[in-house]
């Protein structure tokens, strides 16, 4: 249970939450959703104790175990499967302890470990970073040897590994491909516990959460459902709140307008009098606050003949090595094509090959003169030149171009006229998103290539990003994580796979069934793995047996002891004891009586699992 109460946050001069309030049940899954900037990974800092709250309190159950993902790593020499098992503190202190206990201690350090399933945490922890797109020669490389967005990953699958009661994910899907992130949505659906997930992937505020906590100007408000609900209540809210304010403009009229009329009439001065308290007691209503309004708008291009682009038996790759060959394909005008494939079969190098960023190692590439290509990355951020502000950076890339224009180019992506003369340091990742998106779009292209889009883009710059594509006559190639964009903009998906880009012959679900049918491994993997998980089992069994002759023998020992203490009790039965001992004794016999008979069973218990286990 987590209680949010009357909290006031302010960072700097600006108040993010005021008199906030909200309660999460266990096991709720709870996406929070709100403007980029309103305050939501605020909260999550508020909630974990790294920051103070202004006014205000939040509860969460001091026992509540908390999972996040960690931004840094205390070592990169680590490699990642020891990285990953060491974040189970608990079975790490266990195992230290194990080297040097006694025979006793030894039989309690192998129930506790047992308990926490200490004998499968190897196989989970390797199935988790499998989930995420490791390769089983990944396990053994160690941490510095991966780039920083397979580090975040590495940092996800840290957080899922950790027993918690409560996961706090913060945009978990931005450095994952379709993939990995399916495979996150099945884990955070089974996952047990309390879930705060902030995200502006509608696909999986939809497929995982069963509430919404929306950031409404400084307010908490808390919807049951998934994303979709949480749009249509808030709808209806807001449209059941403007009627009533119209209500009660008309209704402030017609008193107005009597008061007006009859007021200095003796003879209607009493029920005037009577209107104006009324007037005076109505409260003061308001429309529903609107929400800011994110806009995209990609130029007017000018058409060219079909097909603007063809590739012949082309191939690319890097230095010596051909990463992509014998692609055959074609794009023309008003495509809209969607790549598939996980991360490292070559989506992002087919997109460098397109725009002419990446030279041809043979075949041959063919456009038309008069292509103009706009390219986006979402690594090119943080290529920007943060000490110009976005009016100077643009008015570089449009030497030609007057201030106006400039301004008005920024302004179609919604970057208005303060943001263009703020210094780009201090752009959000939003913002700087949206400014790729104007230097890209800044000589009217006719071919738009998109890597991961709408990583820094919240709900609303996605929704009015995929309607300008939609409404973009030239062509797009798409590289996403986000089902919906895909479901919403592509016509045609092409798999890069195995060295080649093909069509893709069925539709997105087609394509995700394809891919929950071949996890967690190929019918190789799993052939070379399956020595190792019967290892793994028969550990997992051996420890099982230790534990539960443990546990024979320490009931045994406590029956001993009752069975002692109730002989003694039956002795004093025969001695004359004053009235009120006697029904003291009595209580504690029952009492006593109870707890061997619960001790026996136990004990039965125990031994029919042992008979189980060693019979298997």
């Amino acid at each position: 249970m987590i209680d949010i109460n009357d909290i006031t946050v302010r960072i700097g001069s600006k108040v993010l939450l005021e008199n906030a309030s909200a309660h999460i049940s266990d096991g709720w899954k709870v996406g929070l959703v709100g403007a980029n900037g309103c305050g939501k990974t605020t909260l999550f800092r508020v909630l974990r104790g790294e920051l103070e709250t202004e006014l205000g309190d939040v509860f969460l159950p001091a026992s509540s175990r908390i999972s996040y993902v960690a931004q840094e790593f205390e070592s990169l020499e680590e490699p990642i499967l020891e990285y990953i098992l060491a974040q189970d503190k608990e079975r790490t202190e266990l195992l230290v302890r194990l080297e040097n206990a006694d025979a006793e201690e030894t039989a309690e350090i192998h129930e506790r470990l047992n308990i926490l399933g200490a004998a499968s945490a190897q196989a989970r922890a390797s199935s988790i970073l499998s989930g995420l797109g490791f390769s089983e020669q990944d396990l053994s490389r160690k941490i510095r040897e991966f780039s920083g967005g397979w580090r975040m990953r590495l940092a996800l699958a840290a957080a899922l590994f950790q027993s918690s009661d409560v996961l706090f994910m913060d945009e978990p899907t931005n450095h994952l491909d379709l993939e990995a992130s399916l495979w996150l949505e099945g884990h955070l659906r089974r996952y047990r516990g309390t879930l705060l997930l902030i995200s502006h992937d509608r696909y999986i505020l939809n497929n995982i959460c069963n509430h919404i906590l929306h950031f409404d100007h400084g307010r908490l408000q808390t919807y049951g459902g998934n994303y979709d609900s949480f749009e249509q209540n808030r709808a209806l809210q807001r449209e059941l709140q403007n009627k009533t304010v119209e209500k009660q403009a008309a209704k402030r009229q017609h008193l107005q307008s009597y008061i007006d009329r009859f007021r200095y009439k003796a003879s209607k001065a009493k029920q005037a009098q009577s209107r104006i308290k009324m007037l005076e007691k109505m409260p003061v209503l308001t429309t529903a606050e609107q929400d800011y309004v994110s806009c995209f708008n990609f130029p007017e291009i000018q058409a060219l003949p079909s097909p603007m682009l063809v590739l012949e038996d082309a191939s690319a790759g890097y230095g010596d090595k051909i990463v992509l060959q014998k692609l055959n394909l074609s794009i023309v005008e008003n495509d809209r094509i969607a790549l598939l494939g996980a991360n490292g079969n070559g989506k992002s190098t087919f997109a460098k090959l397109l725009s002419g960023r990446l030279p041809l190692m043979g075949g041959q590439r063919k456009a038309s003169s008069k292509l103009k290509v706009g390219y986006f990355a979402q690594h090119q951020s943080e290529e920007l030149p943060v000490e110009l502000t976005a009016a100077e950076y643009m008015g570089q890339l449009m030497p030609e171009a007057t201030e106006s224009v400039v301004r008005a180019h920024l302004a179609q992506f919604g970057l208005t006229q303060e943001k263009s003369i703020t210094q780009i340091a201090r752009l959000s990742g939003g913002e700087k998103a949206r400014l790729l998106f104007a230097a890209m779009t800044r000589h009217a292209p006719q071919l738009l290539i998109l890597d991961e889009p709408t990583n820094h883009l919240d709900i609303d710059g996605r929704d009015a990003l995929m309607d300008a594509l939609n409404r973009y006559k030239g062509a797009v190639v798409l590289i996403t994580h986000d089902f919906h964009l895909i479901e919403m903009v592509a016509d045609n998906l092409w798999l890069v796979k195995d060295g080649r880009v093909r069509p893709y012959d069925g539709d997105l679900e087609d394509y995700k069934n394809m891919l929950l049918s071949e996890k967690p491994a190929s019918r190789e993997a799993k052939e070379k793995n399956s020595g190792k998980v019967q290892r793994e089992q028969q550990l997992a069994r051996r420890a099982e047996i230790n534990a539960l002759k443990t546990k024979i023998s320490r009931l045994e020992k406590e029956l001993q002891q009752l069975q002692k203490q109730k002989n003694d009790m039956e002795g004093r039965f025969a001695q004359q004891l004053p009235l009120q001992e006697l029904i003291d004794l009595q209580k504690n016999f029952k009492s006593l009586e109870t707890a061997i008979e619960d001790n026996e069973i136990r004990w039965l218990e125990a031994c029919s699992e042992l008979e189980n286990l060693t019979a298997e």
